[in-house]
């Protein structure tokens, strides 16, 4: 295949902030949310996020529900999905819990002097931990890269989880299929608060809009989803 189906998935408050400015990381979303983004990661192949991401919340990015897991080995594949990483500078802490949890691996995919600055960074991890892979996609990375490295590892299907360079390096990319929304019933309020997307030449217009493909409430949730064509507009 030439590409994953890629599913963009983000919480926000309803000012579009993905977080606040405060030390500790801003709740956005609810139990059931957590439950259905859950079955989301478990029917995906590979999860992606950036570094900011990665420095800033170390995520683990795993499956989290045993009975999920446990469907996943019996359809022969691995409990967790591959997890993915992009990063300009190649400049990573391998023991990040990323890299060090899960059964699936990781790849980083960096470019220009990222790339030997990334393989030294993993050179020499103890033996028992996932595997890591350092891929060059381009200076900067590129999604069209990206994607092709990842579909010649059988993935099928790809969720990206942010941060809001990721976003938008996607979003502006056309090479998004489906976006998925879960709007807090609140507003951050903060002008140095993380957005959900920066500034960028976005393929979904006013003149070639996305189609909205399911609109409900998870409690006091409001989850969207969006369905993209190659060109990003519906």
């Amino acid at each position: 295949m030439d590409r994953p189906h890629t599913i963009l998935s983000c919480a926000v408050s309803v000012d579009g902030r993905i977080d606040d400015t405060g030390p500790e990381r801003l709740r956005l979303s609810n139990e059931a949310d957590f439950a259905e983004i859950d079955e989301l990661r478990a029917q995906c192949d590979a999860i992606l996020v950036g570094a900011g991401t990665l420095r800033n919340d170390d995520p683990r990015l795993l499956v989290r529900s045993e009975r999920l897991r446990a469907r996943r080995r019996e359809r022969g594949l691995t409990e967790n999905l591959l997890k993915a990483v992009v990063t300009r500078t190649g400049d990573l802490d391998p023991g990040a819990r990323l890299f060090t949890t899960g059964d699936a691996g990781a790849v980083v995919y960096t470019g220009g002097d990222g790339v030997g600055r990334a393989r030294d960074r993993f050179a020499g991890r103890p033996g028992g931990l996932p595997p890591v892979d350092v891929v060059d996609a381009g200076d900067p990375p590129t999604v069209e890269a990206i994607q092709a490295d990842l579909a010649a590892r059988g993935v099928r299907r790809l969720l990206v989880e942010g941060g809001g360079r990721i976003h938008t390096l996607f979003l502006t990319s056309g090479l998004v299929d489906e976006l998925r929304l879960a709007v807090a019933p609140f507003f951050v309020g903060e002008a140095d608060a993380p957005s959900f997307v920066h500034p960028g030449a976005f393929t979904a217009t006013p003149a070639a809009p996305m189609r909205l493909v399911e609109a409900r409430a998870v409690g006091d949730i409001a989850v969207l989803r969006y369905r993209l064509d190659a060109e990003g507009a519906a």
